[in-house]
């Protein structure tokens, strides 16, 4: 599927007169779209149904549908205005490299969301008509009602012309004529950005049903799948890097420690002076052991992180670094209950951590920030140096598996680092 770039921003208090004209807008000029689809379509429809059965009915069926399709393409392009989010066209079925004309016809009639287009363009009448009338009405009760007093004067007034206010027992003056209309005309006025946004509402909910709606669920399933791929990925590269950490430390020292108690053992009756200087040994080996396990802890779940929060867990690796590190982090993260959830704070510990490890090995920096942000339910993570660059997300190299419990997470991460420095990486995750 794809997505446009850009996307109509959210209606704000101070936005809300712009956001009258853009709903007025889609509403009104909905209704004659929304006709003259109707007609071409369903004229296109019925002649293409009545001529099925001969070689004619055919093309002209499939041509409705890429009519169908264009005026499609044409509303989707005005659903960001109202509903604020970004466009999505769907991904409709394309002829085979080399296919005939034949075969390239009945691609539009085998895809479903050609019919979707062609049920949208035809039935989208009803609603743009009571949408229509609805908006009218709100506008035409308020410019009339508030603008009454500019025009009472051209009106006929007389026994035989009486009008809503007498009909209410408020006399036939000037002032009852012109205060109750007034008083109807402000009514309309402050319901008409709740009345014409429900519109505009209703008529784009409608068209977003059938025209994205398929394409946003197969957009949504495959960001599930490529999380799921890249949580398993993530996954099995963390496993395999606690097993080869395992072997490769604290399996050999717990080897070479049953190896010099053993010979301990065997020096105590004939050399008690050596079997002291290998069980020193053996304490010392103990000692490296835990040492390394306690590490490997904090890879996996560090403590800290668990008891004291992110800006703890953060400020522990800053202190630890090998490269002097700046922290910067949201004051909204260090307030009492600003705990975000686990699993967003163990990928952003986590990317942090690989951050800095590449720093220290590779990097050759002298100095690091790390930067922790929290904006529209959204963490951001930062981390840069002035080192001499060449970070990359291949396959093999740590990034990689950051990349992939970013991604599980359903965020993104990017590396900006370009030969000669510096080195940016940056997070993002949703709250």
């Amino acid at each position: 599927m794809t997505a446009a770039t850009t996307a109509a921003p959210p209606t704000t208090s101070h936005s809300v007169p712009r956001q009258l004209l853009h709903d007025s807008n889609y509403v009104l000029l909905g209704l004659p779209l929304a006709l003259a689809s109707f007609v071409v379509l369903l004229v296109g429809l019925a002649l293409g149904l009545g001529l099925v059965v001969t070689v004619i009915g055919l093309p002209v069926l499939a041509g409705t549908l890429y009519l169908a399709r264009g005026l499609a393409d044409i509303e989707r392009l005005r659903l960001p205005a109202v509903l604020g989010q970004a466009r999505i066209r769907p991904d409709y079925r394309q002829p085979e490299p080399g296919a005939g004309a034949w075969r390239r016809i009945f691609i539009p009639i085998r895809d479903a969301q050609s019919w979707l287009d062609l049920a949208h363009g035809i039935l989208k009448l009803i609603v743009s008509v009571v949408t229509f009338v609805v908006t009218v009405t709100w506008w035409a009760g308020t410019l009339l009602g508030c603008l009454y007093w500019a025009y009472d004067w051209a009106l006929p007034h007389g026994p035989g012309n009486q009008g809503l206010n007498q009909l209410l027992g408020l006399g036939d003056s000037p002032a009852a004529r012109i205060g109750l209309n007034t008083a109807i005309g402000v009514f309309f006025l402050i319901t008409l950005p709740m009345v014409v946004r429900g519109c505009a509402r209703l008529q784009a909910g409608f068209a977003r049903a059938l025209l994205t709606g398929v394409a946003e669920m197969r957009n949504r399933i495959t960001v599930l799948e490529e999380q799921k791929r890249a949580a398993v990925s993530a996954e099995a590269a963390a496993l395999r890097r606690l097993e080869r950490d395992i072997h490769d430390g604290p399996q050999q020292r717990l080897v070479r420690l049953a190896m010099d108690l053993s010979r301990a053992r065997q020096q105590l009756a004939t050399d008690p002076e050596a079997a002291g200087r290998t069980i020193d040994e053996a304490v010392t080996q103990t000692r490296d052991t835990l040492a390394e396990l306690r590490a490997l802890s904090r890879g996996i779940a560090p403590p800290i992180l668990v008891d004291r929060g992110l800006p703890s867990a953060l400020a522990a690796l800053a202190g630890r670094g090998l490269v002097p590190v700046e922290l910067r982090i949201d004051p909204r993260l260090e307030v009492p209950g600003g705990r975000l959830d686990p699993a967003v704070e163990s990928t952003a510990y986590f990317v942090v951590a690989e951050a800095l490890t590449n720093v220290a090995k590779h990097s050759g920096a002298t100095e690091c920030a790390v930067a922790v942000t929290w904006h529209d339910r959204r963490l951001a993570v930062g981390v840069s140096d002035d080192g001499h660059g060449g970070a990359h997300l291949a396959k093999g190299h740590g990034l990689a598996g950051i990349a992939d419990r970013v991604r599980a997470a359903g965020g993104r991460l990017d590396v900006v680092s370009p030969a000669g420095g510096p080195t940016e990486i940056r997070a993002e995750l949703p709250l």
